[in-house]
């Protein structure tokens, strides 16, 4: 399993990770390459773009039909009914979160919990999901955006729900809880974000991760990436001192680079909710049909065993379904 750990993070990243770099011919030392559209500025601290949104319960969603319609069958002038139509379920997924949604070097196929949820969904809108569905590779900063826009049907890529995000877009009910914590080089002296103050801390661009960086009391520098896995190549770099997302992205990085560890206590909750356009409430009812029957029947708990089920521990129970109407 680390060999093909070893093997997706270089497929994703495509960046040396040595300390440093020689060039032949020469003594003087480089310093190494920089991952693609690093930026250091971080996002604007919510205080400063105005009002905070409305409070709400970020992870009660709409109330699915009292009877799920036939795969296949979807009820005419759907939001399902025009995605059987067209014949394929587009899915905004990430391909460089183990476990979660990854690319498998040895076969070249992006799979995971997540992707095998958004299968599963395929499967009720069409009855058999082969053929019927499209994964599109996104990042975090083009989640919404794809959604809004049309790009995607639904995103299934950690995506944590939060108030602010219920503004522009809807979410079926929670299908995983995580927690945002720290991933740091086990020789390092750091124990917590406090210990953080005034250095580099990496986390993806468009994330809920790298705004509770910038809030932070103790004043880190956030570093924002388009991938989770570039910021793992910056710590082992040395370029930052430590990364920030939720637990269950940093466990499968700490498997990738068994020199690092996860530390600190819990920073904020990340309950993860398929994205879906806010004009599409008849396809969210729909995926919370879906997750509710996963919830009953077992499917969920299976997927768990497959997927981050593989790092041991306790299999928990699925996040409640909580409804909003």
């Amino acid at each position: 399993m680390l060999i093909a750990a070893a093997a997706l993070l270089l497929c994703a990243c495509g960046t040396p990770t040595g300390a440093s770099a020689t060039v032949i011919g020469s003594a003087a030392p480089v310093s190494p390459p920089m991952p693609a559209n690093v930026s250091s500025a971080g996002p604007t601290p919510p205080t400063a773009q105005g009002s905070s949104p409305p409070a709400c319960n970020p992870v009660a969603s709409y109330r699915p039909a009292a009877t799920m319609p036939v795969p296949g069958a979807m009820p005419a002038g759907s939001t399902m009914a025009r995605i059987q139509a067209r014949g394929k379920l587009v899915v905004g997924v990430d391909e460089n979160t183990y476990l979660f949604g990854y690319l498998n070097a040895a076969d070249g196929e992006i799979e995971g919990f997540e992707i095998d949820l958004a299968t599963a969904v395929a499967t009720a809108l069409f009855g058999d999901a082969a053929g019927h569905v499209q994964l599109k590779p996104i990042t975090a900063e083009q989640r919404i955006p794809d959604l809004l826009n049309g790009s995607v049907d639904i995103v299934v890529d950690t995506m944590t729900q939060n108030c602010a995000r219920w503004q522009q877009i809807a979410f079926s009910t929670e299908y995983y809880a995580a927690t945002q914590r720290l991933l740091t080089n086990k020789n390092s002296p750091y124990k917590s974000l406090s210990d953080l103050g005034g250095r580099k801390v990496c986390a993806e661009t468009g994330s809920t991760s790298l705004e509770t960086v910038t809030r932070a009391a103790g004043h880190p520098i956030p570093v924002g990436v388009d991938g989770i896995t570039d910021c793992l190549v910056m710590l082992e770099q040395g370029e930052v001192g430590a990364i920030s997302t939720d637990d269950a992205i940093l466990i499968g990085l700490a498997v990738q680079d068994p020199q690092t560890h996860v530390i600190g206590p819990a920073l904020e909750a990340e309950p993860y909710g398929i994205g879906i356009a806010p004009n599409s409430v008849d396809l969210v009812r729909f995926v919370n049909g879906v997750l509710d029957r996963m919830r009953a029947d077992g499917s969920w708990t299976a997927l768990y065993r497959k997927w981050p089920g593989q790092l041991g521990g306790p299999v928990p129970p699925p996040p409640p379904a909580v409804y909003r109407d």
